[in-house]
């Protein structure tokens, strides 16, 4: 086979740098409608294989949205720790992987060996794949180019936290607050009775990635509250998504058409 290499690391070795970063969210099944937005300038586009109506047989089409526009780069939450899945993801053309509910160091470092080759991990060579179109066919130049991100979500977690951070080859840890939220005591996301016990818990996990060098993420509603999770020491913020952010857009006009919109 035949070595293609590609000079330019890009959006692995931004993270590493830990350079903020902006995001947004696909939850909807719709290349076009990606395609569109990774058009936008946002640093990295995520498909939500977790949650979102878009699973593996539409992972690629989403990578192949995403690279059209060269803007942006694309990354695939999948739906747990699980190298199959992981592989998959990264075979489509993932430039990285968000995995949710990691819960202790043992399923990081699993998460991690998934997106590494042989002698660092287990993910085994997909040849002439979409991968290698964008990341080169040496192994470990691939590795370079791939980014392993891990979500604390819960309470055990965060029990295991300074362990997770620790784990060699891992890139960065990403809060979902909706879930971290609920394992902290809250009703709903939002609840108020919970908010400081939340927030203690975000500058504790941005604290600890800080002090292990690797780069800290959170998920957030508005571009307004990325910026504000960027200068509290977050790197990198996914803003929204689109199925969200459909929805608004459609009640704001709804509203101004019946005369209904706020004075």
């Amino acid at each position: 086979m035949t070595s293609v290499s590609h000079p330019d690391p890009g959006f692995a070795a931004r993270l590493r740098r830990r350079e903020p970063l902006v995001g947004y969210w696909i939850s909807l099944d719709s290349p076009v409608a990606t395609e569109r937005i990774a058009g936008l300038g946002y640093d990295y586009i995520g498909v939500d294989g977790q949650h979102g109506v878009t699973h593996q047989p539409g992972w690629q089409a989403a990578m192949l949205a995403v690279d059209a526009r060269g803007r942006s780069a694309g990354l695939i939450r999948v739906p747990s720790a699980d190298p199959v899945a992981i592989g998959v993801a990264l075979d489509s053309g993932a430039r990285g992987v968000i995995v949710p509910m990691v819960e202790n160091a043992e399923q990081a470092r699993t998460s991690v060996r998934a997106c590494r080759h042989h002698p660092a991990g287990t993910r085994s060579l997909g040849g002439p794949v979409r991968a290698e179109l964008r990341l080169g066919s040496v192994p470990a130049e691939i590795d370079d180019r791939v980014a392993c991100i891990v979500m604390i979500e819960t309470a055990t977690a965060l029990d295991d936290l300074d362990a997770i951070c620790a784990t060699e080859g891992l890139d960065a840890v990403y809060v979902g607050p909706a879930d971290l939220s609920a394992a902290l005591g809250a009703r709903w996301f939002g609840d108020p009775a919970a908010a400081d016990t939340l927030e203690a818990a975000l500058r504790r996990i941005t604290e600890t990635a800080r002090r292990h060098g690797i780069a800290c993420g959170i998920h957030v509603p508005d571009g307004e509250s990325a910026a504000k999770r960027l200068a509290e020491g977050f790197t990198f913020a996914t803003v929204s998504s689109d199925i969200t952010h459909l929805q608004q857009a459609a009640t704001a006009h709804l509203r101004a058409a019946r005369g209904l919109a706020d004075a």
